[in-house]
C-alpha cells in the first residue's frame, strides 16, 4: 500500500520488528549501522539517486528511528506543523523506489 500514500506525499519507514498490519503500509528496512541522532535539520535523506533535505524534525523522530527504525517522512516544499515522530523534507516530490533500493540518511 506504500504507493497509496503518494497523494499525501508520505513514506513511513519501519524496521524489521514492524507488525503484520504495519508491514502493509510501511517501507521495511534494516540498518547497516544503528543511527544516533541521524535526523537533523539540513541533513539528507537519499532514496537511490534522489536526494532530499531535512527541513524539520519532530521531537521524537530520532528516538523512534533509533529504537524501532520508525520515521514518517513528509515530502513538502513548505514547512508546517510536524508530528513528533516525523520529519519534513524537500523538495516536495514523492520518491520513486523499488524493492532492494538503498536508503541513506546523512
Amino acid at each position: 500500500m506504500v504507493p497509496a500514500f503518494e497523494e499525501e506525499r508520505l513514506v513511513i519507514l519501519f524496521g524489521p520488528s514492524a507488525t503484520a498490519e504495519l508491514r502493509d503500509i510501511c517501507v521495511i528496512h534494516e540498518f547497516e549501522d544503528r543511527p544516533k541522532d541521524a535526523l537533523k535539520i539540513g541533513g539528507k535523506v537519499i532514496f537511490g539517486d534522489q536526494e532530499f533535505t531535512i527541513e524539520e524534525v519532530g521531537s521524537l523522530a530520532n528516538a523512534n528511528f533509533e529504537e524501532l527504525g520508525h520515521i514518517s517522512i513528509y515530502f513538502r516544499n513548505a514547512v508546517g506543523e510536524i508530528l513528533p515522530g516525523a520529519i519534513i523534507v524537500s523538495p516536495g516530490e514523492f520518491p520513486k523506489f523499488e524493492l532492494g533500493d538503498v536508503i541513506e540518511i546523512r
